[in-house]
C-alpha cells in the first residue's frame, strides 16, 4: 500500500508477520524433524530387538505392540500437541509414552533405547517445566520398575537399576531446563522483536502525523504571505476602480485595473510555484534586491504610499547579487518578511512614507552573533503602528517561526519617529535551514 496513511498498518501488519516468521516457522520445521527422530529410534530400536536373539517370540512382539501403539498415540496426540501446544492432548499422549515405553523394557534389554525419544518428548510437549521434571521422574521410575521386572522383580535387580535410572533422570532434568531455557529465550525474543516492530509503526504513525502537520502549516503560511495578500489588494483595487469610476474618472480606473491584473498574474504564478514546490516566483532567476524593489513598486501602486528602497552596501562576496545571503531559503525568509511587514503597513499603519534597508554585516559589528556575518532588512513606517496585541497575529508568528527556521532573528517595535519597526537579522550563509 502506498498511501501515507496506511503506512502504519502495513508496519504493523509486517511485525505480525516477522514475529510469525520467527515462531512459528521455525518451530513447525523442527517438529518435522522430532517426528522424524522418534519413528526412526522406534524402529531401530524394534530391529536391534530382533536382531538381538535375547528375546523371545511372546516378548518381542508384546513389545512392538507397546510401540506400535505409541506410534499410533503420537500420530493422534502427540505430534498435534507438539504444534499447538494443546497440554490436554501432550498429557494424554505421555501416559501412552509412559506406559508403552515401561512395557517395552519389560520385555527386553535393548527396548531401553526407547529412553532417547521418551525423555526427550516430555520436555517437548509439558509445560511449564515442572510437569516435565515430575513426568521424567515417573518415566524413570517405571523404566527401573520394568527392568526389575525383567529378571523376576526381585529387589537385587532393582537395587542395581535404580542408580543407572536415577542418571538417567538427572541427565534427562538438566538437559530439559537447558532446553526449557533456550525456549523462553526464544520466545522472550519474539516478543521483544513484536514490541520493537510495533514501536517502529507508532513511530513511523506518529511522525507521518506530525509531518502532515507541519506541511499544512506551512503551506498555510505560504498562502498567507503570498495569496492571502494578493487577494486582499487585489479586492483593494477594484474597490478603487469602481469608486474611480463612479465619479467619472476612467484613467484612474484604468489604471487600477491595470494593476489589479498585474497583481492577479503575480498570485497566479505564486499559486502555480506552491503547486509545484519550486521556490517563490519573484526569486527566480532574480536576487533578492531585484525582488524587494518590484515589491516596492507596486507597493507604492497599489497604495499610493511611496516605498523608498535601500540596498546600498548589501551586496554579497560573493557576487551573486546585493542582499544575497548564498541561501535560498534564507533569501525567501527576507522576502516574506517585507511582504508581510508591507502588508501589515497597508492594513493598520496610516503610514505616508515607508523605507526599506538591507544591509550586509560582513565583519559582525553588532556582536550579536558573534562576529559571523549576517543580513540585516529594516521595514520602518510612519504610520500608528500596530495596535495591541497584534505581534502575537497569525502574519507576525509565522514570520517569526520562519526566521528562527533559518537561524535568524526578529524584533518587531516601535519606530524612532513614531510608527513601527520590523528588523530581521539572517546568517549569510543560510543558518540551520
Amino acid at each position: 500500500m502506498t498511501t501515507a496513511d496506511d503506512t502504519p498498518v502495513a508496519a504493523a501488519g509486517t511485525a505480525d508477520d516477522e514475529v510469525t516468521r520467527v515462531t512459528s516457522d521455525p518451530w513447525d520445521r523442527q517438529v518435522v524433524w522430532w517426528d522424524v527422530g522418534f519413528v526412526l529410534i522406534v524402529l531401530l530400536t524394534a530391529s536391534a530387538m530382533a536382531l538381538g536373539g535375547d528375546t523371545d517370540a511372546r516378548e518381542l512382539w508384546t513389545a512392538y505392540a507397546a510401540m506400535a501403539v505409541m506410534l499410533v498415540a503420537y500420530a493422534v496426540w502427540g505430534a498435534p500437541a507438539a504444534r499447538s501446544r494443546d497440554q490436554r492432548r501432550a498429557l494424554a499422549y505421555t501416559v501412552v509414552l509412559i506406559g508403552g515405553t515401561a512395557v517395552a523394557v519389560a520385555q527386553g534389554g535393548l527396548a531401553t533405547f526407547l529412553l532417547f525419544a521418551s525423555f526427550t518428548q516430555l520436555w517437548m510437549l509439558l509445560e511449564p517445566p515442572r510437569r516435565a521434571v515430575v513426568a521424567s521422574v515417573v518415566l524413570g521410575v517405571a523404566t527401573s520398575f520394568a527392568i526389575a521386572a525383567q529378571q523376576g522383580f526381585d529387589v537385587p535387580t532393582l537395587i542395581e537399576a535404580a542408580p543407572q535410572m536415577g542418571i538417567a533422570i538427572a541427565f534427562s532434568v538438566l538437559l530439559g531446563l537447558w532446553f526449557a531455557a533456550t525456549m523462553r529465550r526464544s520466545d522472550e525474543r519474539a516478543r521483544l522483536l513484536h514490541e520493537l516492530r510495533r514501536a517502529q509503526a507508532e513511530l513511523a504513525k506518529s511522525n507521518h502525523a506530525a509531518g502532515v502537520t507541519a506541511e499544512r502549516e506551512r503551506i498555510a503560511q505560504e498562502i498567507h504571505d503570498t495569496l492571502a495578500q494578493g487577494f486582499t489588494s487585489v479586492v483593494t483595487q477594484a474597490q478603487a476602480a469602481t469608486a474611480a469610476l463612479d465619479r467619472g474618472e476612467q484613467d484612474r480606473a484604468r489604471e487600477r485595473l491595470l494593476v489589479v491584473e498585474e497583481t492577479a498574474r503575480d498570485n497566479l504564478a505564486e499559486a502555480r510555484a506552491l503547486v509545484a514546490a519550486f521556490a517563490p516566483v519573484p526569486l527566480q532567476g532574480s536576487t533578492l534586491a531585484e525582488a524587494l524593489r518590484r515589491l516596492a513598486e507596486r507597493f507604492t501602486a497599489e497604495t499610493g504610499t511611496p516605498v523608498v528602497l535601500d540596498v546600498a552596501g548589501a551586496t554579497s562576496p560573493s557576487g551573486t547579487g546585493a542582499g544575497a545571503t548564498g541561501h535560498a531559503a534564507a533569501d525567501v525568509v527576507l522576502l516574506r518578511a517585507a511582504q508581510e511587514a508591507l502588508a501589515n503597513v497597508r492594513r493598520h499603519a496610516g503610514a505616508r512614507a515607508v523605507t526599506i534597508r538591507l544591509t550586509r554585516d560582513g565583519d559582525g559589528d553588532d556582536g550579536d552573533d558573534g562576529g559571523a556575518p549576517d543580513v540585516r532588512l529594516e521595514v520602518t513606517d510612519d504610520g500608528r503602528g500596530l495596535p495591541p496585541g497584534q505581534v502575537d497575529g497569525l502574519g507576525l508568528a509565522g514570520m517569526r517561526e520562519r526566521v528562527s527556521a533559518v537561524g535568524g532573528t526578529l524584533a518587531v517595535e516601535p519606530g524612532e519617529g513614531g510608527g513601527t519597526r520590523v528588523e530581521v537579522h539572517v546568517p549569510a550563509s543560510g543558518g540551520a535551514a
